[in-house]
Order: structure tokens, then sequence, then C-alpha cells
């Protein structure tokens, strides 16, 4: 038995503001290999660390999928050189989306600014 350390499913709910639910999905996506111990799932610091993982490529944008991909290169072949390259592949179609909503944000938030100028002018002549 190793000295590693691991977690339940309601230690990781807890740290990561979760559902015990979520994480399960995430099981049953593929994305985490928990082991067993009786009926209750252990983790290991590699399932917590994943798990880190794939909230962070869901912060980003990116689907389910799309992380699954990046574990099975990472653990194909434990060489980060094609899961960085795949990960490049996937966040710039995603940061060009973001730049794209900003400008859409910054040309309506100028076009509010001269709305409610024109108003204020209006109101002050009357």
């Amino acid at each position: 038995m190793t000295d590693e350390r691991t977690y339940t499913i309601t230690e990781l709910a807890r740290e990561f503001d979760l559902t015990p639910r979520a994480i399960r999905h995430y099981e049953h996506e593929g994305l985490l290999e928990p082991g067993r111990l009786g009926r209750n799932r252990i983790f290991t610091r590699a399932d917590r660390t994943r798990l880190k993982l794939i909230l962070r490529g869901k912060r980003l944008g990116f689907s389910l999928q799309e992380t699954r991909e990046l574990f099975e290169l990472y653990d194909a072949v434990r060489d980060e050189r094609p899961q960085l390259v795949k990960l490049l592949e996937f966040m710039r179609p995603k940061r060009e989306a973001l730049e794209q909503q900003r400008a859409d944000i910054d040309a309506i938030l100028r076009e509010m600014d001269q709305l409610e100028t024109e108003c204020e002018a209006i109101l002050r002549v009357e």
C-alpha cells in the first residue's frame, strides 16, 4: 500500500465547489478513473490534478471532448509536445471568439455612451 494522499468524492466536490454528481459525470465521460474501496470512489493526486485541468478547460471554453483529446495525447506518449500543439490549436479559435466578443461589447458601450449623452442633452434643453 502506498502513502499517496487520496481523496473522497465529497472532499473533491467541496474543494472545487462542485457537486458529487458533476464529478461522477466526468468519470462517466472517461475523464476521471478513480479506484474503488467497496462502493466508495477513491481519488488520487493524479485524479485531483485531472479534475483541476477539466475545470480549467471548462473555464477556457473547451468541450469535454477537447479535454479528453488532450488527456489521451498525454496518456499515450508522456511527451508534452503533441499535447501542447493540440492545446494551442484548441485555444486559438476560442481566443479569437473572445476578442471579437470584447470588440462587440466595446462598440455597444460606445453606442450607449453616445445615446446617454444625447438623452441628457435633450433633457437639459427642456
